[in-house]
């Protein structure tokens, strides 16, 4: 019966499969050393009482990143499973999900779709990117690729410095020169700010093109809802609604 064995070859990270006693031929696998946490590259299973190796090949699984799409400007009444059932119309969908305020319980207008192939990600950018859904041109795109580690330590910052309340205001169709600084220093004209943050798209420190910005009251929301919805903001007109 074949025996598998591994010794300190030289290179160490080679195994050494012994066939049958009536076969000296040895067959090396390149194994990753188990320092690297990494799955191994081989398997041994037993078939009609014959052992062998199997070789498992790398995983050809693509990035995450490369199947993942961004889906902007979609009307609120839009559901995961509608907008699954919309892009499936153009590849194989493995996940959709619109994103939600946690507080009002409303859609955020935009939503992440991952596809199960690169090919399929690509031909639904190619078909509904531009496109109207219920009235609005939708935005569909590769998300963005991962922020360098300058950038991490500021917008985490940002990010735990925001102040989340019930009072809040939804700011949309920012400048992409719009940071949380100016957001929170145009808001504080008409009311109490308690914070306010720049929304980015995942991953990156690019402006998602829309904000929030929080008071201590209800009336200071109104007031800055009346006050500065289609107001301009550094040479756009913002939208300004309750969150």
């Amino acid at each position: 019966m074949a025996s598998l064995h591994s010794s300190l070859l030289s290179p160490p990270n080679l195994l050494s499969l012994t066939t049958p006693s009536t076969s000296s031929t040895q067959i090396l696998f390149n194994v990753r050393p188990s320092s690297t946490h990494l799955p191994p590259l081989f398997t041994t299973r037993r078939r009609l009482g014959t052992p062998f190796a199997v070789v498992v090949a790398e995983q050809a699984t693509v990035p995450g990143a490369e199947r993942r799409l961004y889906v902007g400007n979609i009307p609120r009444t839009v559901t995961n499973d509608e907008l699954a059932k919309i892009v499936e119309e153009h590849g194989a969908v493995e996940k959709a999900e619109v994103m939600y305020d946690k507080y009002s319980g409303r859609s955020r207008r935009f939503a992440f779709v991952t596809m199960k192939s690169v090919e399929d990600a690509n031909v639904v950018i190619e078909k509904l990117n531009g496109i109207e859904i219920g009235g609005r041109e939708i935005k569909v795109n590769i998300t963005e690729k991962p922020l360098s580690t300058p950038d991490l330590p500021l917008l985490q910052a940002e990010e735990s410095q925001f102040v989340d309340n019930p009072h809040k205001v939804y700011v949309g169709n920012l400048a992409k020169t719009v940071t949380t600084d100016t957001l929170k220093n145009f808001f504080s004209e008409k009311g109490k700010v308690l914070s306010a943050k720049v929304s980015r798209v995942p991953g990156t420190s690019k402006s998602s093109g829309y904000g929030f910005v929080t008071f201590s009251s209800d009336e200071d929301v109104e007031a800055a809802i009346s006050s500065f919805n289609n107001a301009s903001l550094e040479g756009q007109k913002i939208r300004v609604n309750k969150a």
